[in-house]
């Protein structure tokens, strides 16, 4: 797809930026009157509403894999069928080409990752590896609360000299630094935007609930993965958040039409982190223009379809799940 196709798609990855819309709970830490910290000032400027892009054409990014988890390529537009609130589309527009992603890493400091810290920093050294060298990135690490290691950057190796020094310690506020990820995301170059989260649980000392992040993910434009490293611990030691984390961040992501990916060994880290980069260039982008062009600023659901070659063992497929319209 052409630069200029990208920049006038309106709503990429079938949905809209987010710009807020929620408030912190007050039963967890009061909100300041005037921060002073410029990470403070971004994640209370949820204050606004959410923003919705108008809608020339949707794009939706879509990975298939085989029985052994294998990236499947060489498939063709015949190949794909997609439906909007169950009324069929027709595909104006297809892709399968490597195109310059705007990445945000967002990597867990907190006291649990001290013995894994180590592993994961070799992680994101191995995803940028993959990398497209036209990629920009940015870091947000998060404790007990998120804090800019780098903003965008296509010098992926200064990323990893700042991760470096990075501690593990204190609790984990994922929701408060995937908000943050998202309003940081406002700033990206490209159309398609990516999280990549590397955490070893759930959450534990944000500001943001579970219900506010899924509606902040659900109105964004940016796909998410996540490397989850989980640990057999017993219920008597993990919050009820913790524990729920592993299948929180596999509904966040597949939502979004990303993944996630559990890690019990941390060897297979590194492995897991560049397997994520090679996926991310081997995504088919679909595009149509909605039958229903109604500017009634309502959820518009998404389903694709695949339609294989003959002769294929059977196939899984990873799409967004649907967009906000455009309002009047």
């Amino acid at each position: 797809m052409s630069g200029e196709c990208m920049k006038h798609a309106g709503l990429v990855l079938l949905f809209a930026l987010f710009s807020g819309g929620l408030a912190f709970a007050e039963d967890k830490v009061p909100k300041p009157n005037s921060p002073s910290d410029p990470q403070e000032s971004a994640v209370q400027a949820g204050s606004q509403r959410p923003i919705r892009i108008d809608v020339d054409l949707v794009l939706v990014n879509v990975s298939v894999i085989d029985p052994y988890n294998r990236f499947v390529t060489g498939l063709g537009k015949e190949h794909f069928k997609i439906f909007e609130d169950q009324e069929p589309q027709t595909v104006s527009h297809f892709t399968s080409e490597d195109v310059p992603i705007s990445i945000g890493l967002l990597f867990d400091a907190s006291g649990s990752m001290a013995d894994k810290i180590d592993k994961a920093r070799m992680a994101v050294g191995q995803f940028f590896r993959a990398a497209n060298p036209a990629d920009e990135f940015f870091l947000i690490g998060f404790n007990d609360r998120p804090f800019h290691i780098s903003d965008f950057t296509r010098d992926p190796a200064s990323l990893q000299n700042k991760l470096n020094f990075t501690e593990a310690k204190g609790r984990t506020s994922l929701f408060d630094a995937m908000y943050l990820g998202l309003h940081e995301m406002k700033k990206a170059k490209y159309a398609r935007k990516v999280l990549l989260v590397i955490s070893d649980g759930g959450d534990n000392h944000s500001r943001y609930s579970e219900r506010d992040i899924k509606k902040a993910v659900q109105e964004s434009d940016v796909q998410i993965y996540a490397v989850g490293i989980y640990e057999p611990y017993s219920s008597r030691s993990r919050t009820p958040e913790e524990l729920a984390g592993p299948s929180l961040m596999t509904e966040i992501a597949e939502s979004t039409g990303g993944r996630q990916f559990p890690v019990e060994n941390l060897n297979d880290l590194p492995d897991i982190a560049r397997k994520i980069g090679r996926e991310l260039r081997s995504v088919y982008v679909l595009g149509y223009k909605p039958n229903n062009d109604t500017r009634d600023g309502k959820w518009r659901k998404i389903q694709v379809k695949l339609v294989p070659p003959r002769g294929l063992p059977p196939l899984q497929l990873f799409s967004k799940s649907g967009y906000y319209a455009p309002q009047p």
